[in-house]
């Protein structure tokens, strides 16, 4: 009970303070994660978590379950096939790069075997803009950016996982049986798939028949109860969860529109009270200990990931393009490790690999340093751009005039968290 009663200060504190972080420095999330850390065994010991805790791994996959399931909803087929390309060069090069890369320093820099380099590089490869939300949640932000930065998110999850549980077969006890394991994982993938595919499209032949139908009042709680059962299942049959959730979105956006628009507000707040209770959690782990466990090569691993591998990464997928040279450095930069990393270094944690141990304190110190060094400077950033609201709100917060939503390309509008135009877009995790 003790947890719940700091969640829902650390709740209450963020709230009274968001308008505060919609224009500075502050950031929500962050005051989660550090209250965490105030409230654990390092500091005050209010709660007791462990690393091995089951609510560590619920909270995150949770956490991680509900954010591509309302992010999935912000698909839209016809825009992405009309702008892939950008998005391609980043998940086709820029994610394989920033992945070899951290290998390369992991390896030589802390000193690990290159299997288990390689599996810290596949769990810090996926970005989330979540941390970032003033970039991709600002529509007068240009909207090829925006777009960019939110493709690779959506589907960057999913292409790492694959490579982190072949990565961990091949560096368990059990690395002989890689083939079988490969074999499970693609079952597990094309599963996640055509369960995340097929439910929705039942759900949504129910309402058409004729005595069927919710009320108005009823019908954000649609496609809840789907993700519901879709995360039950999945669990049940052992489908991939996260590809199932953020295919499951996209399906039912795609196939009923006024369901995706009736839930969005409350799958948008579900999804930050999953999000909060998960950095909540995570916080607890990020103990003096576990900062003091890292050497000093783990520490400049981290913030060669953050400053370097990333944005040398992007820059060099998006030689070429046409995105300006400012639009190219703030894509760069914005590559903040999420929940995917997070549950992505539970399963390192949990998988008895022999350095698991050593392996885990340096994604937990990089992603505590990345939401840190990401969600405090994505206002300043975006301010660069005239942004004055989030996206779908009339704009400034501190006294200044509404923002213009059209009518040029750089302020066309896209759809993006928070904003309720008719046709979704695509979101990041």
């Amino acid at each position: 009970m003790v947890l719940v009663v700091v969640f829902g200060v650390a709740l209450l504190v963020a709230v009274l303070l968001s308008g505060l972080a919609a224009r500075t420095v502050l950031s929500t999330s962050l005051l989660f994660l550090i209250g965490g850390a105030l409230v654990s065994d390092g500091f005050l010991g209010l709660i007791h978590i462990t690393r091995d805790s089951e609510m560590v791994s619920v909270t995150a996959d949770l956490a991680l379950f509900a954010v591509l399931f309302t992010d999935g909803m912000h698909v839209s087929l016809p825009k992405l096939r009309a702008n892939w390309k950008s998005p391609a060069r980043a998940l086709g090069l820029g994610m394989p790069l920033a992945f070899v890369f951290m290998a390369l320093i992991t390896h030589y820099l802390v000193g690990l075997d290159w299997t288990t380099s390689f599996l810290v590089g596949a769990v810090l490869a996926p970005t989330d803009p979540v941390f970032a939300s003033a970039i991709v949640g600002r529509i007068e932000v240009p909207a090829k950016l925006r777009q960019l930065l939110n493709v690779e998110s959506g589907i960057n999850d999913g292409l790492a996982l694959p490579v982190v549980l072949v990565l961990i077969a091949a560096a368990g006890p059990t690395a002989g049986d890689a083939e079988a394991s490969l074999t499970k994982i693609a079952l597990e993938l094309a599963l996640g798939m055509a369960v995340g595919i097929t439910l929705p499209l039942f759900v949504n032949g129910l309402v058409r028949f004729r005595h069927l139908g919710a009320e108005p009042k009823l019908q954000p709680l649609l496609p809840l109860a789907t993700g519901i059962i879709l995360y039950a299942l999945c669990h049940l049959t052992h489908a991939n969860p996260y590809l199932a959730a953020f295919s499951a979105g996209a399906v039912l956006a795609h196939v009923s529109p006024e369901a995706q628009r009736s839930f969005e507000p409350l799958g948008e707040a579900l999804a930050e009270l999953a999000k909060f209770a998960a950095l909540l959690v995570f916080g607890a782990l990020l103990t003096p200990q576990l900062f003091g466990a890292l050497s000093w090569g783990g520490y400049v691993v981290v913030i060669l990931a953050i400053v370097l591998i990333r944005p040398a990464s992007l820059l060099i997928s998006l030689l070429g393009t046409s995105f300006p040279r400012r639009e190219k450095l703030v894509a760069a930069w914005f590559g903040p490790k999420g929940f995917a990393s997070v549950v992505y270094g539970l399963l390192v944690l949990q998988s008895g690999i022999p350095h698991a141990e050593e392996a885990f304190t340096l994604i937990a110190v990089c992603i505590a340093f990345s939401i840190i060094a990401h969600s405090s400077t994505d206002v300043p950033i975006a301010r660069a751009f005239h942004v004055d609201g989030p996206a779908g709100a009339p704009a400034a917060r501190d006294g200044g005039a509404p923002c213009p939503r059209a009518g040029t390309a750089e302020t066309e509008p896209v759809h993006t968290r928070g904003d309720t135009l008719p046709e979704p877009f695509i979101g990041g995790s």
